[in-house]
């Protein structure tokens, strides 16, 4: 089997990553850019222009799966492309809630509801596709945020702190559900990510959603584990849907956009968007995914000493 990852962000070299460590399949990244870190790893980085169908056509050829961590326009020309291809499966750039848990006018989409039509559309011209759901990424509260992980650079809410917790200074955001009690939360980190990704090639299950997480809880035990990290208490506000919507109207009055996307966040978890009961893939691959508190412990032991 072929494999083409579009991007080079953290999420796409654990795609690489475990590819290379497997050694079962061939692979290339697509890169509007040199990446010298990549190549000097012995991995083959195809330089592609996203702008030209020929050129994406092309290096598509021969290509069996596509692994996109590419969003927007950039994301359906190379869903075109895969198609014109003869790509027979592609997984989109789409991780985070299950789509069943989708709004229909959704706040935070950032072209994934697009890219989901257009993939639907070519189902029938023989390219299927599948979305792996992880609900959180633990990345959201690495030192630094999201944008120090290398992911989610332009999501709008990838600081330090911008959902739920901020580890550093010790505040806390708990969005409660509409029963009352604090939003429950499915979680996975990159690097299991792609791990899930890569073992979940050669399944002869090709559902259109495979949901996966290294862990589940709720918001007030998240928080609670991060306590735990720093040795103290954390400063808790504790959110309904109700007070979650004010702050939403005084971020837009504001035009906050990065404050607005924040609460689009907790109102989401609030809604139940980043949690899943049955995490159909997990029982299906042969590796134990880290633990929250494990992780979180492990990237914040140099911030903290």
């Amino acid at each position: 089997m072929r494999i083409a990852i579009a991007g080079t962000n953290r999420l796409a070299y654990w795609v690489a990553h475990y590819l290379a460590d497997e050694g079962q399949h061939q692979f290339i990244l697509l890169s509007r850019t040199p990446k010298p870190p990549l190549t000097a790893r012995g991995w083959q980085v195809i330089i592609v222009d996203y702008s030209n169908q020929g050129n994406l056509i092309f290096n598509l050829a021969g290509i069996d799966v596509v692994v996109s961590t590419v969003l927007g326009s950039v994301q359906l020309s190379l869903i075109d492309a895969a198609l014109d291809a003869g790509v027979e499966r592609f997984i989109p750039a789409d991780y985070g809630g299950s789509l069943s848990r989708r709004m229909p006018v959704d706040p935070l989409d950032r072209g994934q509801s697009a890219a989901i039509s257009r993939l639907q559309q070519y189902e029938s011209r023989g390219m299927a596709h599948t979305v792996f759901a992880c609900g959180i990424l633990y990345e959201r509260f690495y030192p630094g945020g999201m944008r120090s992980a290398n992911i989610g650079q332009n999501s709008g809410a990838s600081e330090e702190g911008d959902y739920l917790a901020n580890i550093r200074s010790m505040r806390s955001q708990i969005p409660y559900d509409a029963s009352g009690r604090p939003a429950m939360i499915s979680m996975t980190a990159a690097q299991d990510v792609g791990h899930f990704i890569v073992a979940a090639l050669d399944l002869p299950q090709r559902p259109r959603e495979f949901r996966m997480r290294g862990d589940r809880m709720n918001a007030s035990d998240l928080v609670r584990v991060a306590e735990v990290i720093r040795g103290a208490g954390f400063e808790r506000a504790q959110h309904n849907a109700g007070t979650l919507r004010d702050r939403l109207t005084l971020a837009r009055s504001s035009h906050n956009e990065q404050e607005t996307i924040r609460v689009h966040l907790l109102i989401a978890t609030g809604e139940g968007r980043f949690d899943f009961d049955d995490a159909n893939l997990n029982g299906l691959v042969d590796f134990t995914p880290i633990r929250f508190q494990d992780w979180l412990h492990t990237v914040w032991a140099g911030e903290l000493s």
